[in-house]
């Protein structure tokens, strides 16, 4: 199975100016564990998570005034839509994190987001059945 069989394509887009509090709520809003946050003015992008969000707040941070751009992590590692789930699992397992943002096939367009639980949404079912099977 691919990336693009599992991934949201309900990509929450954010700039970084907005403040943690706003995001969360966006995020909440939602139903997502994470936003791109795009920077205009540099075509930087970058991934907001929720983790992100409570670290700030655990190190008594004020989410009214914090912004998302300075909690961003910069240095996101992308997927591809044809990504099998076995490569964007290994890549969150080597790179500590639960979400990828997936870029369009020329690698410029955030097109979706996919996160363990969305792999393991499909993984699931598939293993429902061979452990019935075995059974």
């Amino acid at each position: 199975m691919l990336v693009r069989d599992a991934m949201s394509t309900l990509v929450l887009i954010i700039g970084p100016d907005h403040t943690l509090r706003q995001a969360a709520q966006l995020m909440s809003a939602r139903r997502v564990g994470a936003a791109v946050v795009l920077d205009p003015d540099t075509s930087g992008l970058g991934i907001l998570t929720e983790r992100d969000i409570l670290n700030s707040v655990g190190l008594g941070q004020d989410p009214d005034s914090e912004k998302a751009g300075t909690h961003t992590t910069n240095n996101v590692v992308f997927a591809a839509p044809t990504w099998t789930l076995e490569d964007a699992a290994d890549a969150m397992t080597h790179g500590g994190f639960r979400h990828l943002v997936v870029l369009d096939d020329r690698g410029h367009e955030p097109v979706g987001i996919v996160s363990v639980r969305d792999i393991i949404r499909c993984w699931a079912p598939s293993r429902r059945h061979t452990t019935s099977l075995a059974g």
